[in-house]
């Protein structure tokens, strides 16, 4: 079931960097994002009262709130980088950078999680680099 999800994502991001391709035109990408962050935070709630799950904030302990929160800080900067990038940029272009994320959160798993790195996730990691490059220059 992680896969289905893991592949709606995917097409999910590619959306959301075309439409906010076009949606951005002649918006400050800051007024953008934060427009952008009002409807998220619309269809999360939304989603925790249709399943029923508000109730388990009470049970969230301290430790989580702090990493959420750092977690929510470093999810609206990338944002607003993000959108600053395809504001100024081509879709062609930011989106493979952005893509690094891959690399650079499987580098910090390993780092900070102890997650062991495969030869093969090695080797993948290293084409998504070499593949980001060709398609940026």
């Amino acid at each position: 079931m992680w896969a289905i999800f893991a592949i709606l994502s995917a097409i999910f991001a590619a959306l959301t960097s075309i439409l906010a391709k076009i949606g951005i035109e002649g918006v400050n990408s800051n007024l953008a994002t934060a427009i952008r962050t009002v409807v998220i935070v619309f269809m999360a709630w939304l989603m925790v009262f249709i399943t029923g799950n508000q109730n388990g904030i009470v049970d969230i302990s301290k430790k989580s709130w702090i990493f959420l929160i750092l977690s929510g800080i470093a999810t609206g900067a990338s944002w607003l980088c993000y959108y600053k990038a395809l504001q100024l940029g081509e879709v062609s272009k930011v989106v493979p950078i952005d893509k690094l994320s891959i690399v650079i959160s499987i580098s910090l798993a390993f780092i900070f999680l102890g997650e062991q790195i495969a030869l093969k996730t090695l080797i993948g990691c290293s084409l998504i680099v070499v593949g980001t490059f060709i398609m940026i220059f």
